[in-house]
């Protein structure tokens, strides 16, 4: 089953997403979602200029010789650009091997391990009153787990929460990069207070424990922003409300900082979508630092790469927690789903409902119900590309924002 083609496809229904479309000789087409927020175009000249000439006329069924191929032989190895496009190509394959099969990608794996995947809504507010009724939408939505986001007293714009003064008071709940105004389009700039985070997020959650009782699943993301003394603070302060998990507390790439938080509190962690490979986790899940990882198909080498990144993780009994807001396309969540489906160690998946013009383009079968999502059981991932649809969507530049501390410095987020 040879290569015949592989299209790069760039498109932006309400945000942009990369997508690669490979058929084979015998005309069976698989998609693979290389979508790399505010960074998208990268990827696409990755994947134009330097990988779909090597896949041409290529054996379509030689998956994880075509994963080492792509990683090996490129001697530059890892990160978000490079991850994302063997992701793409990874996940593609996959989808034309489940077609050819005539099964759905979660057979393949190993069939399904429990009846669907737990997932978690994300509920803001610029206050409590606001977010308590966010949450009351989302368990109308049918929701079982909340993430809990709220805005900061002081603070005019807080990456995550509707209604943004930094973007132009729109609300992006979807955490989307933004696109600029005026002729160039530059990240939006946001004011960040840790200390100010600190006091105020112990009382939200005791306000919404108060409000929903203590069997509802609550979630949090720091977004990177503290020290990991920060963050042992918050880890403790925050036991009282029995999280089910507190997320990049602080920035990623520094794997010994979880230690320190580690010592201080027993707020289960999470940690890892910034992550694109199973080496940056080595430390982490050696020494049980985390409880989740939190990568996603997209970045982290596809379905390969990701079933090597969690049977590792199952090792050390920790869990799936897999990346997936409305930047990894329908693409990146069906693969999701499927591997959510199969492997032993699931944990919770992240859900956040695509547009109607995003649904437009990705034609899904995936489903929510009660609080759990279910991947097709149509041959394949269950996603078909509307090429037609993409083309009346055109790339936009749109970038994530920069965070400021008070006197002027960038700050992680």
């Amino acid at each position: 089953m040879r290569i015949e083609s592989a299209e790069v496809v760039v498109t932006s229904p309400g945000r942009n997403f990369t997508t690669l479309r490979i058929v084979t000789e015998d005309g069976v087409t698989g998609l693979g979602d290389a979508t790399l927020n505010g960074r998208e175009l990268a990827v696409a000249s990755y994947l134009r200029d330097h990988v779909v000439p090597l896949l041409l006329d290529r054996d379509a069924s030689r998956i994880e010789d075509t994963w080492q191929y792509l990683y090996r032989g490129a001697y530059w190895r890892r990160g978000p650009v490079t991850m994302a496009a063997i992701a793409a190509v990874d996940t593609a394959l996959w989808d034309i091997k489940a077609k050819a099969a005539g099964m759905p990608l979660y057979q393949l794996l190993g069939g399904a391990s429990r009846s669907g995947a737990l997932a978690y809504g994300h509920a803001a507010g610029r206050d409590v009153p606001e977010l308590l009724d966010s949450i009351r939408a989302h368990l109308e939505q049918g929701y079982r787990a909340i993430r809990v986001q709220t805005g900061i007293p002081g603070l005019a714009s807080v990456y995550g929460v509707a209604s943004s003064s930094a973007g132009g008071g729109e609300r992006y709940d979807y955490e989307p990069a933004r696109r600029g105004a005026g002729p160039r389009a530059l990240p939006a700039e946001e004011s960040w207070d840790t200390r100010a985070y600190l006091r105020h997020l112990p009382t939200v959650f005791e306000a919404v424990r108060a409000e929903f009782g203590p069997e509802l699943p609550l979630l949090h993301d720091g977004h990177h922003r503290m020290t990991p003394i920060q963050a042992a603070r918050l880890g403790k302060a925050l036991e009282p409300y029995d999280l089910f998990w507190l997320e990049d507390a602080t920035p990623g790439e520094d794997q010994a900082a979880l230690r320190l938080i580690r010592q201080h509190t027993t707020t289960p962690l999470a940690i890892g979508e910034v992550f694109n490979h199973v080496h940056d986790y080595t430390t982490l899940l050696s020494e049980r630092l985390i409880d989740y990882v939190r990568s996603a198909v997209t970045h982290t080498g596809g379905v390969t790469g990701m079933r090597k990144l969690l049977d590792l993780a199952a090792v050390y009994g920790i869990k799936s927690g897999m990346h997936g807001p409305t930047d990894i396309s329908p693409v990146g969540m069906a693969a999701a789903l499927h591997l959510d489906l199969a492997v032993h160690n699931f944990g919770i998946q992240e859900y956040m409902p695509h547009t109607a013009d995003t649904l437009e383009v990705f034609r899904t079968s995936f489903r929510f119900e009660d609080g759990l999502l279910h991947p097709s059981d149509a041959p394949g991932l269950g996603v078909e590309l509307d090429t037609e649809a993409a083309g009346r969507f055109p790339y936009q530049p749109a970038y994530l924002p920069v965070n400021r501390l008070a006197d002027g410095t960038v700050h992680d987020w």
